[in-house]
């Protein structure tokens, strides 16, 4: 059987329990209390029944303290899953969305999700879901809109010259004023 981790040194249980009152979150000041226990002399089965865990839990508590101080004792947020997407493939595939697609090379006028996953696996042989290029796309601040597509040749003067401007023609009709009463 091998000894116990010792606690570190820098700290005593009145430490730890001052610590334990002026923390907010429960959990670490019942590790703080279980903590101080051992300190003051108690037996570590003795601060395992205190925190209601298992002797392995507290030599746990005693790593993450020695390591981290009373911070290691708060529950963090587990990292999860790594991103699909690197900081650069998501600064190019912004690059991308704004730049539009190129018709002759990317085959489409406007991008659509399945599009862009395409371009990703082209461009970085990565593999993304639809779901989740929709969530990336949507944290780089785009939306589900798309513009219309426009011909690459089309004439801006012709379009704003082609566009109505006179009011519409039941306005002008004496038929369609309101009567006054």
């Amino acid at each position: 059987m091998g000894s116990a981790i010792s606690l570190r040194a820098d700290f005593n249980g009145d430490d730890l329990r001052q610590l334990a009152r002026q923390t907010k979150d429960a959990d670490q000041a019942r590790r703080l209390l279980a903590l101080a226990m051992i300190y003051d002399g108690c037996s570590r089965a003795d601060a395992a029944r205190l925190g209601s865990v298992t002797l392995q839990v507290v030599r746990d508590w005693v790593v993450r303290f020695n390591a981290r101080g009373p911070d290691g004792l708060i529950n963090g947020k587990a990292p999860g899953k790594p991103p699909l997407l690197s900081a650069d493939q998501r600064a190019a595939l912004a690059e991308a969305i704004e730049r539009g697609p190129t018709p002759y090379l990317d085959g489409v006028v406007r991008w659509r999700l399945c599009d862009l996953g395409q371009w990703l696996w082209e461009e970085f042989r990565v593999s993304v879901s639809e779901q989740t290029l929709s969530r990336e796309v949507r944290s780089l601040g785009y939306r589900k809109l798309s513009a219309r597509p426009k011909h690459h040749a089309q004439d801006v003067d012709a379009v704003v010259a082609f566009k109505k401007t006179s009011p519409p023609q039941w306005r002008k009709s004496p038929m369609a004023t309101p009567k006054a009463k």
